[in-house]
């Protein structure tokens, strides 16, 4: 079981986190809107730049949304149990990796049936937060 003062000082490192992406992702949305169109047959290199951009966007958007969940499970009394099995996530993954709602197991489970396309559907999990 984890103690409070842990807890508490996973629940700030997530939301320095999340202030500091919320930034990151408002410049980075201001800096796409800024960007001109460009005609994809023109064959302009700044193209490249724009995908790159777009694709770090839509991690850091991910990234953002996996520390609101767990956020929101450490408001609901229930941070550092996986949400899929019902074990307790081990301290020294929360430490590393304080967004972490799944124990490792399931995390595997769960990223092998997302690369084979599968919903690894969230409705069976112990405690399906949405």
């Amino acid at each position: 079981m984890l103690d409070a003062q842990f807890i508490e000082h996973n629940k700030q490192v997530l939301i320095h986190e999340q202030e500091r992406l919320h930034e990151d992702i408002q410049l980075l949305k201001q800096t796409l809107k800024n960007e001109v169109d460009v005609d994809i047959e023109e064959g302009d290199p700044e193209i490249i730049e724009r995908e790159k951009s777009a694709t770090l966007l839509e991690a850091l958007e991910a990234k953002m949304a996996a520390i609101e969940h767990a956020l929101k499970i450490i408001a609901a009394d229930q941070y550092g149990i996986c949400e899929r099995c019902g074990a307790e996530i081990p301290k020294e993954r929360l430490e590393v990796k304080p967004e972490a709602t799944l124990c490792v197991k399931c995390q595997g489970e769960v990223e092998r049936m997302l690369r084979r396309g599968m919903n690894p559907q969230r409705t069976r999990w112990h405690f399906p937060v949405e």
